[in-house]
């Protein structure tokens, strides 16, 4: 069996029990991680060489990411309120959601949704199911703690932790 007769047969497998899986639990669950191949998902969605991102990650609007960058399964890259870029050799952890809008004022008070893009540096990690909101710059080289709230710009050779996240070391 050749590369392209295995590809095809596991893309039949997998459509067969992603359908499977939504009649049993009447919803659409994440389980091909393991059989797509992530640097190749990487590469399909435009990413930089050695890039990978997980199937169970969701990627809306404009995302750019550099090169040799991981995205960890079930994260959120939403950057359709004005774009998202990431930079090379980043870390971003199981479960971080990183948004470029905010639907609080429409919601609330019946206005527009608010948007603003969002730039993570070169060489950062963010911790997992971390948060960052609408606006926000992060440098290189920072870090980003487990379940932190990012609100606010970190600058270079940070760390910065809790929710709202606050710079511990500089």
């Amino acid at each position: 069996m050749n590369e392209k007769e295995i590809h095809e047969l596991l893309s039949r497998l997998y459509k067969v029990l992603r359908a499977e899986k939504k009649d049993r639990f009447d919803r659409d669950l994440a389980f091909a991680d393991y059989i797509v191949d992530r640097w190749e998902k990487a590469r399909l969605l435009g990413f930089g060489e050695g890039s990978s991102i997980y199937d169970s990650s969701l990627v809306l609007g404009d995302v750019k990411i550099g090169k040799n960058t991981w995205i960890g399964p079930y994260t959120i890259l939403d950057g359709s309120g004005g774009g998202l870029i990431i930079g090379d050799n980043c870390a971003i952890s199981a479960g971080v959601h990183i948004y470029t809008h905010d639907t609080v004022e429409k919601i609330i008070n019946d206005k527009e949704i608010q948007t603003s893009p969002v730039k993570i540096g070169n060489n950062c990690y963010l911790g997992p199911n971390s948060v960052i909101s609408k606006g926000v710059t992060i440098g290189d080289r920072v870090v980003i703690g487990t379940n932190s709230f990012v609100n606010k710009d970190i600058p270079s050779n940070c760390k910065a932790f809790g929710t709202p996240a606050r710079i511990v070391e500089q």
